[in-house]
């Protein structure tokens, strides 16, 4: 089947992170003036709703952009197997 990489690295959420909010920044000041022009707030929320429309297809999704410096995992370390005790002392600790 298909193997659609389905995570960002660090930096790319950083990167879709900031240009989300550049993004609705950006279209929430043109809305606020061009709203304030026409007299029409509406406008204004139609704008921001279409930023955040915007900002979501463009950051939402793992573009390859956000997968550019993918973190180096180590490798798990083996567990050590529990050994038997042969003391004797059946688990009890001893009373001082």
């Amino acid at each position: 089947m298909f193997d659609i990489p389905m995570h960002m690295d660090y930096d790319g959420q950083g990167r879709a992170e900031r240009l989300s909010r550049l993004i609705i920044t950006l279209f929430g000041i043109v809305g606020l003036i061009w709203g304030g022009l026409i007299q029409q707030f509406s406008q204004t929320v139609y704008i921001l709703a279409a930023g955040f429309v915007l900002a979501s297809l463009v950051t939402v999704p793992p573009w390859p952009i956000y997968r550019k410096k993918p973190l180096n995992w180590q490798k798990p370390r083996q567990e050590p197997t529990p050994s038997t005790s042969s003391s004797g002392d059946d688990g009890k600790k001893k009373k001082k």
